[in-house]
């Protein structure tokens, strides 16, 4: 069952959380960042303190580290941040185009995460968990929220919602994106034992929606303190890991789409022949077409949009073979463009569903690509299905949104 535990946040004053509070570190660029950055206090001084650092500074190197930490100080002995007297649990709630998700600042645990009651579905690059890794041990702290998801648990729901309900909220305030941010602070005692108490009894997993690599780095730097000499409990700090946990039927999976930046030698038409062997191909015209059901896809190609069905034959129905980016990838990627490992080749790029298909359409009108695929997201469901039986989904399968703030709580070690 589940093991989470409250913890005493580093957390902004009221009247300065919407100055804060930043985007995960992983969705920005360095130009991006560096734009936000402008506002001396925002969270980016802290995830990506390469921005006041020389262009082209390493991003992994020590400096950007020590900057980290260095702002991260600054931050509080400026009283931009405080830190809870009491352990708590936190309750966040984000709306976006009118749809409401409520989930728990909590942290979570390690050896839940080593022995699989929190399931994962993709995998982790050493080099991103180093990254991340040097940035806890530096700061001494967890910045970045591991976005989790659970099966609705109605009692841990119910609390939530009373707490919602009873108190006013520590932080409420509206993103430059126009996602709604409130924040409310669960500081009873009793509350909090519950909320324990019911994850330890009644939730029997939990499941990484976003953020492999922010749990996989703050498991690395738990093993390495077990490795030490000290003396380990498995109470510490340092045996959980900042998450927000999140009821399944609230959350929303958009669309993760992409671009080939060349058709492997084939002109458009001789691309679309071969495509026609396991795709129905129907022209739309200059109009995007964003598929509307499982086993569709749009593609983007020489000035035109169609509208792609998969022909029975062209997948299975396994868990992972039945997933559209599956079917993309065996028929279209690897198949006809070469591009048999899209973790690694540099002819494939993936563009977020938020950003829209006109961003597909720009991406090949400029040059940049050849052709665009728009996908049918991934469910919930199929999520949950493919980390319940151990299997990892193909990248880039999954984007969801609205995404937490980084800065509204931070988890001291």
């Amino acid at each position: 069952m589940a093991n989470i535990t409250p913890f005493e946040g580093l957390r902004p004053k009221p009247e300065f959380a919407a100055a804060v509070a930043a985007l995960p570190y992983d969705v920005v660029n360095v130009k991006e960042a560096r734009e936000k950055g402008k506002n001396p206090i925002n969270f980016y001084h802290v995830t990506r303190a390469e921005i006041d650092l020389p262009d082209g500074t390493d991003v992994h190197s020590t400096p950007v580290y020590q900057k980290a930490k260095e702002n991260l100080d600054q931050l509080m002995a400026d009283g931009i941040l405080f830190q809870d007297n009491e352990p708590c649990y936190y309750i966040y709630e984000l709306v976006m185009n009118g749809r409401s998700q409520t989930g728990l600042v909590c942290g979570s645990s390690i050896e839940d995460y080593k022995n699989g009651i929190i399931k994962k579905h993709e995998f982790t690059r050493p080099e991103k968990e180093l990254d991340r890794i040097n940035h806890i041990k530096t700061t001494h702290a967890q910045t970045g929220i591991v976005f989790l998801a659970y099966n609705d648990q109605q009692d841990v729901e119910q609390i939530i919602a009373q707490w919602k309900k009873d108190h006013a909220p520590a932080y409420d305030f509206v993103a430059e994106d126009g996602v709604h941010h409130i924040f409310w602070v669960m500081d009873d005692y009793s509350k909090v034992a519950t909320v324990t108490r019911l994850f330890r009894e009644e939730v029997p997993c939990t499941y990484i929606a976003d953020g492999h690599h922010r749990a996989a780095s703050a498991a690395r730097v738990y093993e390495d303190m077990c490795d030490s000499e000290l003396s380990i409990t498995g109470e510490e700090s340092f045996a959980y890991f900042l998450t927000c946990i999140f009821p399944a039927s609230q959350l929303a999976i958009l669309d993760y789409n992409r671009v080939a930046k060349d058709l492997n030698g084939m002109t458009p038409d001789s691309f679309k022949q071969a495509l026609a062997q396991n795709f129905e191909i129907q022209p739309v015209g200059a109009t995007p077409y964003k598929p509307v059901k499982a086993h569709e896809f749009g593609m983007y190609l020489n000035g035109s949009w169609y509208k792609l069905t998969a022909k029975e034959g062209s997948f299975t129905t396994d868990p992972i073979g039945i997933l559209d980016v599956s079917i993309l990838q065996n028929n279209v990627l690897s198949a006809l463009l070469g591009i048999h490992d899209p973790r690694t080749d540099k002819r494939i790029d993936f563009v977020g569903g938020i950003r829209g298909l006109s961003e597909l359409q720009q991406r090949v009108d400029s040059g940049d690509m050849a052709v665009a695929f728009a996908c049918y997201p991934v469910s919930i469901q199929q999520l949950f299905a493919i980390a319940d039986s151990g299997n990892v989904m193909p990248p880039k399968s999954t984007w969801f949104e609205p995404k937490t703030r980084d800065g509204l709580v931070v988890y001291p070690i």
